[in-house]
């Protein structure tokens, strides 16, 4: 697989201000073959004219709309759930790579993220492989990761255990009936005298879930579900990583996760993750 073309899909609502830090930390990634596909999921600010302007400077990044989305706003829980799963699945139509992958509008990569994840892959023999993450930092922009420090050491989660888990963080119902889960608006199944019902251990997926590396003939298979026909959803609702990550794992058998943080990501209250980490 020696330098295959990977396709970086990011999905974008309203991102303005964060977006051009996100795409540039993919542009000025070490691993140098790959196009960006921005899936503009009907922002209402200046998110495509910030795009458009990044590619009148490199022709690597391609501007898209999503598709539309009927089941973007949920009434009962009040809110917009859609959690760019409709935006991700436009953009698989758009990528041209044999491997793909992700990168919130809000976040960032360190600048060998791929080309790690890349390695990884290869070494490893994955069909789909996720990396960790630690709080966006500004100082870190534009920084590599030195894996020759930490890499060896790293914690690797193998098919075998990520299927266990699958199978530990799927609801009775889904186990049963995946079809009837899927009939059964989330507003009932989170009903306290049920949801044991719909739902398992709560487990999330290990890892920097939003942005995992996978091969192409995945796409072929798995798609980001809605909310309601989710096998593994977040129990407050959302949640399209968790069932995409689980859904591959059980599918294909051969998903491995490597706990090297990589991944920026915009979260309050996550200070402490990974401070012994930094001299590296």
């Amino acid at each position: 697989m020696k330098n295959q073309l990977i396709s970086v899909i990011i999905p974008a609502y309203n991102s303005e201000k964060t977006i051009s830090v996100a795409i540039n930390s993919i542009l000025n990634q070490t691993y140098k073959n790959i196009e960006v596909i921005v899936v503009d999921d009907k922002s209402t600010d200046n998110t495509a004219q910030v795009v458009k302007n990044i590619i009148g400077n490199d022709k690597r990044v391609r501007l898209v709309e999503s598709d539309n989305d009927p089941f973007r706003f949920d009434k009962n829980l009040n809110r917009n759930i859609n959690a760019g799963y409709s935006a991700r699945n436009t953009g698989f139509k758009y990528a041209k790579g044999k491997l793909i992958t992700f990168q919130d509008a809000d976040d960032a990569s360190l600048l060998n993220r791929i080309e790690i994840q890349y390695n990884l892959l290869c070494k490893y023999n994955a069909t789909h492989l996720t990396l960790d993450w630690f709080k966006f930092d500004e100082k870190y922009l534009g920084k590599t990761f030195d894996d020759r420090k930490y890499l060896g050491n790293a914690r690797v989660l193998k098919p075998e255990e990520l299927y266990k888990m699958s199978e530990r963080s799927k609801g009775f119902v889904a186990k049963i009936s995946p079809k009837i889960n899927s009939l059964i608006p989330f507003h009932l199944k989170r009903k306290r005298i049920i949801n044991k019902l719909f739902f398992g251990s709560l487990e999330d997926y290990p890892g920097a879930g939003n942005s995992p590396l996978f091969k192409r003939e995945i796409i072929e298979k798995v798609k980001f579900r809605k909310l309601q026909e989710r096998i593994w959803p977040s129990f407050m609702g959302r949640g399209a990583d968790k069932d995409f990550n689980f859904q591959v794992a059980e599918t294909f058998k051969n998903s491995y996760v490597v706990i090297v943080p990589l991944y920026m990501w915009r979260v309050r209250n996550e200070n402490e993750r990974y401070k012994d980490w930094v001299s590296f």
